[in-house]
């Protein structure tokens, strides 16, 4: 079936739409050999669509997935310490797939995982800048004051952090709990964050990145993600 070439590029993973359009209009595209044009059309079955010289194929071909990573596993295939991986949670996929970013020990929630190393580099440059969610526990009650320095930049091992943004999800003497929403991925940024605020942090999940949220996914648990969350991801590229 023939569809826009703009909307195979898209499906492929490689890039948005809108910038598919441009990929088009600078002549990086082609069909069967020929160098394509803004609405053409391609059935990527039958037909030899390259971007860049690069023939694409189906997205379908590779895996896409979102885990549900519980407390107490390191972010890796495979551990020299003996500790538990998360490789052990998707082990039933049948294919090796590999973390895109990470999430330390002690932490807990979404990371996606994938086999598609063009994908993941792409979700992980310093350019992307995917706003990440997370909820944190913190011991006590927070002050104002502690509230207003968790919004200000940070330095996160010599790298100014852009403001978050943070909301009081709940609050008693025991406990607060905070939705925080972050624009880079350092290391253990959260845990460095509060830390500086002054707060004990006690618990921390991530709950979304970007439109992609963890919803109702079980612990230990994974899914794979449907084109719509694929697509919304990539548009972060254009």
């Amino acid at each position: 079936m023939k569809e826009r070439l703009q909307k195979i590029i898209s499906a492929a993973g490689l890039t948005s739409r809108r910038a598919a359009e441009e990929l088009i209009k600078n002549g990086k595209v082609t069909v069967n050999g020929h160098t394509a044009m803004l609405g053409d059309s391609a059935d990527i079955d039958t037909d030899k669509v390259c971007v860049d010289g690069r023939l694409l194929g189906r997205r379908a071909e590779n895996t896409y997935i979102m885990l549900n990573k519980p407390r107490g596993y390191v972010t890796t295939l495979s551990d020299e310490k003996g500790r538990h991986c998360i490789a052990e949670l998707v082990k039933d996929i049948g294919k090796r797939v590999y973390p895109v970013g990470r999430l330390d020990m002690y932490s807990e929630g979404l990371l996606i995982l994938t086999d598609d190393g063009e994908f993941a580099n792409r979700l992980m440059h310093p350019s992307h800048e995917i706003t990440k969610t997370y909820h944190a526990w913190i011991a006590g009650r927070c002050s104002d004051t502690a509230l207003n320095r968790l919004c200000e930049p940070f330095d996160v091992d010599g790298y100014e952090t852009k403001p978050a943004e943070v909301e009081v999800i709940y609050a008693c003497d025991d406990y607060t709990q905070l939705s925080i929403s972050i624009h880079e991925g350092r290391n253990r940024q959260i845990r460095k964050m509060c830390e500086q605020a002054g707060l004990k942090l006690t618990k921390l999940r991530r709950v979304a990145e970007g439109k992609l949220k963890l919803g109702d996914l079980r612990p230990g648990k994974w899914r794979a993600l449907t084109e719509r969350e694929l697509q919304e991801l990539s548009e972060f590229n254009s």
